[in-house]
């Protein structure tokens, strides 16, 4: 079950995030993911990417402008913080690959993640303040709703 999020208005609690759960949303990494045979389209895989985090960060996107394949794609991230990040997304995971919109630094050797959750997490707490409050505020709901 994956959880999609909608940043609604600022309240006198701070910013209210609406979740809502979703059987059918494609995650990246997900057994049930869009495949092309055995290889999966990782321009598929990036745009699922993007639709499953973009509640929690600034602005994400897929490149436009740097070419994705079947074995990889670009996708442009802002932190909540203010920093962008071009990440790779390859059957190996995620990884940093350039500190600006559509920017590959062929000489950056960073670390690769198995999901975005794990690299976002590590770029951004205010990624993990919004998805942890986005539980949360999840959570009280079902509670409230006797579920």
């Amino acid at each position: 079950m994956m959880f999609v999020c909608g940043q609604s208005t600022a309240s006198n609690k701070g910013m209210e995030v609406d979740c809502q759960a979703e059987e059918s949303m494609v995650s990246a990494f997900d057994e049930e993911s869009v495949e092309l045979g055995d290889v999966k389209d990782m321009r598929l895989e990036a745009e699922a990417v993007v639709n499953d985090v973009l509640f929690a960060v600034s602005e994400m996107h897929v490149s436009q402008s740097l070419n994705s394949a079947s074995d990889v794609a670009y996708i442009n991230v802002e932190t909540r913080e203010g920093n962008r990040y071009c990440l790779e997304l390859t059957e190996a995971g995620l990884r940093v690959v350039g500190y600006a919109f559509d920017q590959v630094d062929e000489n950056l050797t960073t670390q690769y993640h198995e999901t975005v959750y794990s690299l976002l997490d590590t770029l951004s707490p205010g990624y993990r303040e919004a998805f942890g409050n986005a539980l949360l505020q999840r959570l009280e709901r079902l509670k409230q709703n006797g579920q």
